[in-house]
């Protein structure tokens, strides 16, 4: 194989990488062989230098090979899916689309992240609830599937590994913001999946990685042209995160207004968004005959109830007791919050009317 110091410096001085060449880097980092200051560089040489489509192709399919990829029963073809938020702040969109999705006969194995940067992470949202294992081997995965419908998991050692380095360095490195290792990055790990179908929910404004439209219009075109590559029917929405989604930042808080939207209320932008979303991959997945009467179809599950008791279930199946789960499923507001438990010290800051 080449050396690493070689590729990094083809990237740095604007060269193409071949196909074997991104492999090795790839290996490089997975292997332990890749120095971190090495592949500190390479990123900066990637954020600097960009990739065209057939190297962001090769590194997201080098990157999905790296460790194992999941497998289904036959009879689950064409119902797995999963949504992708490039993350904003408030985003407590997957807490209520997965369960919601579920319900209406999807199955939907989610491998979610943590914070990055400003941005929150789903994991660490529903890691607020007492007992909530994040941890889930891919045996367990396809049990909970097959028992609830949905599992909202973290990345294990054995999916992916050379994204969990990649992704924990890019926030030291300033390298966050990168296309083609952002694009990598989310759908390495759709592909390990093995999803039928994938929506994307690419923000742009303050609060996004990316300020303007153009530039959100760009990354989200880079991640349908590579989904479908990989076989994934992928669509993208372009979403506006000017200010944060719902009215609760703050994991706890996040958890408790998802609960407000799995029972048809909370605030209606994030319920607007939640079956937006979740109106499309029905549509992808063949189970409504168009985004809109996909976006019906799940606005019923959360009014009927059946998303939050999946919800429930979720709970349950991934560590929960289930008296915790019920409380927050069936309780009162005030009971749901001393389940989570409430911060030490609260200040009211009244803003001046008007």
């Amino acid at each position: 194989p080449t050396p690493l110091p070689t590729l990094i410096r083809k990237k740095r001085d604007g060269e193409r990488l071949e196909d074997a060449e991104i492999r090795s880097f790839v290996r490089g980092v997975t292997e332990g062989t890749a120095q971190q200051g090495q592949i500190g560089a390479m990123l900066m040489a990637i954020r600097l230098r960009g990739m065209d489509a057939g190297e962001t192709l090769a590194l997201t399919r080098a990157m999905a090979s790296s460790g194992r990829t999941l497998a289904w029963p036959p009879a689950w073809h064409g119902l797995l899916v999963d949504k992708h938020s490039t993350g904003g702040v408030g985003d407590k969109v997957s807490l209520a689309l997965a369960p919601a999705l579920a319900a209406c006969g999807c199955k939907v194995p989610m491998i979610s992240g943590r914070g990055l940067g400003h941005t929150g992470g789903t994991l660490d949202k529903l890691e607020a609830i007492p007992g909530f294992r994040v941890s889930q081997s891919p045996e367990e995965m396809q049990h909970i599937l097959a028992r609830v419908g949905c599992c909202i998991v973290g990345q294990s050692a054995e999916l992916v590994p050379a994204d969990r380095v990649l992704y924990g360095l890019r926030d030291v490195t300033a390298t966050v913001d990168s296309l083609p290792l952002i694009t990598a990055s989310i759908l390495s790990k759709k592909a390990a999946e093995r999803l039928s179908a994938l929506v994307l929910d690419v923000k742009f404004g303050e609060a996004a990685l990316y300020p303007t439209q153009e530039s959100a219009r760009e990354l989200a075109r880079s991640l349908v042209e590579v989904g479908a590559h990989l076989g994934i029917r992928t669509a993208a929405l372009l979403t506006r995160m000017e200010q944060p989604l719902g009215r609760a930042v703050g994991n706890a808080l996040e958890v408790l207004e998802a609960l407000q939207c799995l029972e048809g209320g909370g605030p209606p932008d994030l319920r607007h968004l939640v079956t937006a979303l979740g109106g499309v991959l029905l549509w992808q997945s063949g189970m409504a005959t168009g985004a809109e009467q996909g976006r019906e179809r799940l606005a019923r599950a959360l009014d009927d109830g059946s998303a939050l008791g999946t919800f429930e279930a979720m709970l349950g199946a991934q560590g929960v007791p289930p008296d915790t789960a019920r409380g927050l499923c069936a309780g009162t507001p005030a009971q749901r919050r001393q389940l989570l438990g409430e911060a030490k010290v609260c200040e009211e800051l009244p803003t001046p009317q008007e």
